[in-house]
C-alpha cells in the first residue's frame, strides 16, 4: 500500500512538472508576439534586445522584410483565414490606410500617444507613427562642394547628368517623395530635373551606394541609410532643403491578434523614451521631441521636421499609384 502511494505521489510529481513547461518561474505560460516590419537589424534588432530583456515573459518574435513582401505575406496569411501577425511596422502609410479601411486593425491609443510629434496621425488609433523616415539629398563631396539648399538647386549645371531617383516600382518610400515633389511641386519639377539629366536608379540603398561610388553626383535619399555610410567613412554629404519629405512609419495591431495584450504592451515601449531612444540612436528621428537626436550628422527635431514637412494627401496617393510610377518610369527612360 505504501508503495502505492509513493508511486502515485511521483506520477503527481511527474504531471506536475510536464505542466510547467513552457510556463515562467510563476508557473504561467509565457506569452508571445510575432511582429512584422521593414525596420532594418539596426532598428529592430535593437528593439527586440532591450524589449525583451524588459518583458523576458513575452516571447518576442519578428520576420523582417520589404514592405511589400510584407504586404503580400498577409495578403496570402489573409486568404488561408490566419494573419500570423500580431503587430505590423513599416513606412508605407498607404498600406495602413489600405488595411484600416478592408477593417485589419485593431484600434489601441497609447498612453504614450499624446506625445507624438508627427504631420500624419490616426486620430481613431488605428495606426500609430513610430519613426518619422525623412528624405534629404546625398551628394558626392568630391563633386559637389555646396550642399544643396532647396530643390531648385537640382536643375543647377553641377547637377547635370548627374542626379538620380530610386526606381517607384521597387521602392514604397522613393514612390512616395516622389507623389510628395508632384502634388507639391508639379509635374512641370520633374520634367526638368529630366532636361538636367536625371536618371531613375534602383532601390533607396543603391542610389545612396551609386552617389559614394561617385557613379553619379547626387541622389534623393533616405536619412539612416546614409547617415550609417557617412559615419563609416564615405564620400558623402547629406542636406535637407527647406521643405522636407518626411515619411511616419506607423504601427498597428492586427484585429485578430491572439496576444493583445503583448502587442499594447510592445506598442507602449516603442513609443516611450526607452524604445524612442533607439530609434534616434540608429540615425533617424524620434517620433517625440524630448528624445535628443544626432544634430551632428545633419539631423532635426521631430518638431522642426514637421513644421518643414511637405503637405501630403496620402489618399490620393492610393488612388494615383500606378499611374505616377507609370508615368514617372515613362519620363525617365526617354532619350
Amino acid at each position: 500500500m505504501k508503495k502505492r502511494i509513493v508511486l502515485f505521489c511521483v506520477a503527481c510529481v511527474a504531471a506536475m512538472s510536464l505542466l510547467s513547461c513552457g510556463s515562467d518561474s510563476g508557473g504561467q505560460e509565457k506569452k508571445s508576439l510575432m511582429v512584422y516590419t521593414s525596420m532594418k537589424e539596426s532598428i529592430i534588432g535593437k528593439v527586440r534586445d532591450e524589449f525583451s530583456q524588459k518583458y523576458p515573459d513575452i516571447n518576442f518574435d519578428y520576420y523582417s522584410a520589404g514592405a511589400g513582401k510584407l504586404m503580400a505575406k498577409i495578403a496570402a496569411e489573409r486568404q488561408s483565414g490566419r494573419i500570423a501577425c500580431d503587430v505590423l511596422w513599416t513606412s508605407e502609410v498607404p498600406d495602413f490606410m489600405q488595411l484600416k479601411a478592408e477593417g485589419v486593425l485593431l484600434p489601441y491609443v497609447s498612453p504614450e500617444s499624446g506625445k507624438i510629434v508627427s504631420p500624419l496621425k490616426d486620430p481613431e488609433g488605428y495606426f500609430t507613427p513610430a519613426r518619422l523616415g525623412t528624405l534629404g539629398i546625398a551628394y558626392n563631396t568630391n563633386k559637389i562642394k555646396t550642399p544643396p539648399a532647396s530643390w531648385q538647386d537640382l536643375l543647377k549645371p553641377e547637377y547635370k547628368n548627374g542626379f538620380a531617383m530610386a526606381n517607384p516600382a521597387l521602392s514604397g518610400t522613393s514612390l512616395v517623395s516622389l507623389a510628395m515633389l508632384i502634388e507639391n511641386l508639379g509635374w512641370d519639377y520633374i520634367e526638368q530635373l529630366k532636361a538636367n539629366g536625371a536618371k531613375m536608379g534602383q532601390g533607396s540603398g543603391q542610389v545612396v551606394d551609386d552617389t559614394a561610388s561617385g557613379d553619379i553626383s547626387a541622389c534623393i535619399a533616405v536619412d539612416y541609410i546614409t547617415i550609417d555610410k557617412i559615419v563609416k567613412g564615405a564620400t558623402l554629404g547629406f542636406a535637407y532643403p527647406q521643405e522636407m519629405l518626411v515619411v511616419p512609419s506607423p504601427i498597428a495591431i492586427m484585429k485578430d491578434t491572439q496576444n493583445e495584450d503583448s502587442a499594447k504592451i510592445f506598442i507602449d515601449f516603442l513609443l516611450s523614451d526607452e524604445g524612442q531612444k533607439i530609434v534616434a540612436d540608429a540615425y533617424t528621428l524620434p517620433i517625440k521631441e524630448n528624445i535628443p537626436v544626432r544634430e551632428d550628422l545633419g539631423l532635426l527635431h521631430p518638431e522642426a521636421a514637421t513644421q518643414r514637412a511637405f503637405p501630403f494627401d496620402y489618399q490620393k496617393l492610393i488612388r494615383e499609384k500606378e499611374e505616377v510610377i507609370k508615368r514617372f518610369t515613362a519620363l525617365m527612360n526617354q532619350r
